[in-house]
């Protein structure tokens, strides 16, 4: 999350200086699911290594934080408190100050627990309602880390433009199991409006008929098709030649259509399924339907719509390799956040940031 809130600032202009442990951040040696944290989370931004457990180290994290517009945290409770390194340390040094905790909790009965992504996720219902009945699943990303990093970011911008009336700097917190609880605050409410609480995902009730992943004529070939107004029903059934359906009442209307999904499905999915994927994809882009194939990760490296106008941006890896990843999902003035700095390597910019004859 703390890494996230960087990424996104730095991407936005800010000069971001990361501190790392001497030796290197150990998300840059991660196995598996990790080997792309450190990658995609760290463009942008200045490398210093500092021994925070060091009275020198501690020493020159206070000189860059008294200097500093904004810092980022993104310790366990009370880690940075125990360092002297604490937002209380800084209120008179530097009063202007926005100090951005990342935390698994905000203030309550939960706030000195250690959370990660897969915690939130887990008690915040969300791998509840990703996962089939009975096994809670997940989701396919660190959703919850990037999500709280931008709330984290929302704050922080809040705080900034207060200070620009006021002078003052302040406290922003951001959190792993609120922005969870905010993500299926959706099915909260509608347990609170249908008084049904609301079943996972894989087995719920679609608030469209046609809401689905269909099969095409070609092998391992699917398509989400989404049909989600009476007029794009009456598009879809003029397009598909579905006259019967068209010229049935009963389901003109939207909620009649869900009420009816187990008779339109089968057809439909029969339909699809002697189709060829492409001639499929030319009728609903006519008529302007949602619809989307089903795409692996490393299938975006070559995807026409990132690769046309810098939706993804090339950095080095430390082994000297280039990859192209996600720019920020922006444009401002009709242009995309691009990259000021290279991925840095362990303490690269000692030297520039610390100041020379600085120990850490």
């Amino acid at each position: 999350m703390g890494p996230s809130i960087g990424l996104i600032l730095g991407d936005l202009g800010a000069d971001v200086v990361k501190v790392e442990p001497e030796g290197g951040d150990h998300t840059r040696r991660l196995l598996g699911s990790g080997a792309g944290y450190f990658p995609m989370f760290n463009r942008n931004k200045r490398s210093i290594c500092l021994d925070l457990k060091s009275e020198e180290g501690k020493a020159a994290a206070r000189r860059l934080i008294d200097d500093a517009d904004v810092m980022i945290e993104n310790f366990r409770p009370g880690a940075l408190d125990k360092l002297g390194l604490g937002p209380e340390t800084f209120r008179t040094t530097n009063p202007r100050l926005i100090y951005c905790t990342a935390k698994g909790f905000l203030t309550g009965p939960y706030g000195h627990r250690t959370a990660l992504d897969e915690v939130a996720q887990m008690m915040g219902g969300l791998a509840y309602m990703t996962g089939p009945p009975g096994r809670p699943l997940r989701a396919g990303a660190s959703v919850i880390d990037i999500a709280g990093g931008m709330f984290g970011v929302i704050g922080i911008l809040a705080a900034l433009e207060r200070r620009h009336r006021t002078g003052a700097g302040g406290e922003v917190k951001c959190s792993l199991f609120e922005t969870t609880a905010f993500f299926v605050g959706q099915h909260m409410a509608q347990a609170a409006v249908t008084g049904t609480p609301a079943p996972p995902m894989p087995a719920r009730i679609s608030a469209w008929a046609v809401y689905d992943v269909f099969e095409t004529a070609d092998p391992d070939e699917q398509l989400f098709v989404g049909v989600v107004s009476d007029a794009q029903w009456q598009a879809f059934c003029g397009e598909f030649d579905l006259a019967d359906f068209a010229a049935d009442a009963g389901l003109a209307a939207n909620n009649d259509r869900v009420r009816q999904r187990d008779r339109l499905l089968p057809p439909l999915r029969a339909m699809f399924a002697g189709m060829p994927r492409d001639a499929i994809v030319a009728k609903l882009e006519a008529i302007g339907l949602p619809f989307a194939p089903i795409t692996r990760p490393q299938d975006l490296f070559d995807d026409p719509h990132l690769t046309a106008a810098g939706g993804l941006l090339d950095v080095t890896l430390e082994n000297g390799r280039k990859v192209s990843l996600p720019a920020l999902p922006l444009e401002i003035d009709g242009r995309k956040p691009g990259l000021q700095r290279d991925l840095p390597l362990p303490g690269q910019h000692d030297g520039e940031v610390l100041g020379e004859g600085v120990a850490r």
